[in-house]
């Protein structure tokens, strides 16, 4: 009875162990990849590939969530629908929520970026590396600026999305292959986090909450639609699924043409938009009077340092924002904003005036984002890989309910 009772137990054992693989990067000796850039992907990958009737050399799309620290691939079904089929924990990004705005800033991109397979780099000192596209058309036409930008491997960033090298080794297969299947760019999508009801309540008062608003557009698009969205740019905004009427082109700095969405995509659309509002609602409720501290890189890091014990210096994971983050008092957090400029509303205000007035402690908040500077706009070559600069393959676009379809 108790060998029975042993081999049952060693059953649930070996069962869970089998979850824990799928659910979970496997690790991968890399003494033993003889060719790194061709190493296969493993066979649980192309087994659930398989069963969600997914090719192997099918489109990719990557998303990225900064505060969950997590890179998400989906991929392509038979369907024409996106389906996530790989999830990584970021080792290492640096930097706050919100976007890159220059050299230096330490900041990750946020935003919709096309890669190529001039921004696959298979002889990075990172190991293996893929270039964000940083900066895109929006970028530039903001002023900002930055180079060499990736997603890479060693666990260490300065600016980067750095993964561990066994993750990189699985990213680039997913890419590499879906170059070798046709597929002319793959969707970045980099997030600050998941764009729910909740996260955007909780992160109200950040500066940045209207450019992820402007982001949160292109989010729900892909929720609605498990597909890329076809990402324009105009009057310096991103544009999502639109068509351009009467001739018009979409130019980064200049007006938007007249512009339409097709009629099922704007139902879709609204039938989503309530329900997130009554959750909005709701989590507004929930929050009432409170607000999300957005910790600084000091701090995530210094939740995992038990992580670097043992390893080389140049591993330096990070952690996620929501390990070292943590919900404050409004007024609390608005203090904690505006005192990186509270000198500055002091200095201009005339001697013996009135504390500062809410509508001043929202100019000192929005002071505390770093200042844009002019640059001009990227040549081709600013989209290439890491190391070495090749030209870069501009992919004829296709209107979004035609992505992936038959001719």
């Amino acid at each position: 009875m108790r060998i029975r009772h042993f081999a049952y137990v060693s059953l649930i054992a070996l069962a869970l162990t089998g979850c824990n693989d799928a659910l979970e990067t496997a690790q991968v000796d890399l003494s033993k990849v003889k060719n790194k850039v061709e190493q296969p992907l493993p066979p649980h990958i192309l087994s659930e590939m398989s069963a969600k009737g997914m090719q192997r050399n099918s489109p990719i799309m990557i998303r990225i969530f900064k505060e969950e620290g997590a890179l998400e691939i989906w991929k392509a079904k038979t369907d024409n629908r996106f389906d996530k089929i790989a999830e990584y924990k970021i080792c290492a990004w640096s930097g706050r929520l919100g976007p890159k705005v220059k050299e230096g800033d330490r900041q990750a991109p946020e935003g919709f970026y096309n890669l190529t397979r001039a921004n696959l780099n298979p002889n990075s000192k990172y190991y293996l590396a893929i270039n964000t596209g940083f900066p895109n058309r929006y970028d530039a036409v903001n002023g900002r600026s930055g180079t060499n930008l990736m997603i890479h491997g060693a666990c260490s960033s300065s600016g980067c999305y750095s993964m561990t090298d066994q993750q990189v080794l699985e990213i680039y297969a997913f890419a590499r292959d879906a170059f070798a299947g046709g597929q002319s760019t793959v969707q970045l999508q980099a997030f600050p986090f998941h764009m729910t009801a909740e996260n955007m309540v909780r992160h109200r008062l950040n500066p940045n909450i209207e450019f992820w608003n402007m982001l949160k557009v292109g989010y729900d698009n892909f929720e609605v639609t498990k597909r890329p969205p076809e990402v324009d740019v105009c009057e310096k905004k991103y544009v999502f699924n639109q068509q351009a009427t009467d001739n018009g082109e979409f130019d980064a700095a200049g007006k938007c043409p007249a512009m339409s969405t097709p009629p099922a995509l704007t139902a879709a659309l609204a039938s989503y938009g309530k329900t997130y509002d009554a959750d909005y609602a709701k989590a507004m409720k929930k929050y009432d009077g409170m607000a999300w501290y957005d910790p600084s890189e000091a701090e995530r890091k210094a939740v995992v340092a038990k992580l670097r014990k043992g390893r080389e210096l140049a591993y330096a994971p990070t952690g996620t924002s929501l390990e070292a983050g943590k919900m404050v008092k409004v007024a609390e957090l608005e203090e904690m904003m505006a005192s990186k400029t509270a000198s500055a509303v002091t200095a201009n205000a005339a001697p013996g005036a009135a504390p500062a007035t809410p509508e001043a402690k929202e100019i000192a908040i929005a002071a505390a984002v770093p200042a844009q500077i002019p640059v001009p706009t990227p040549s081709p070559l600013a989209f290439a890989s890491e190391e070495q600069q090749e030209p870069v393959e501009v992919a004829s676009k296709k209107p979004f309910w035609k992505f992936w379809a038959k001719d």
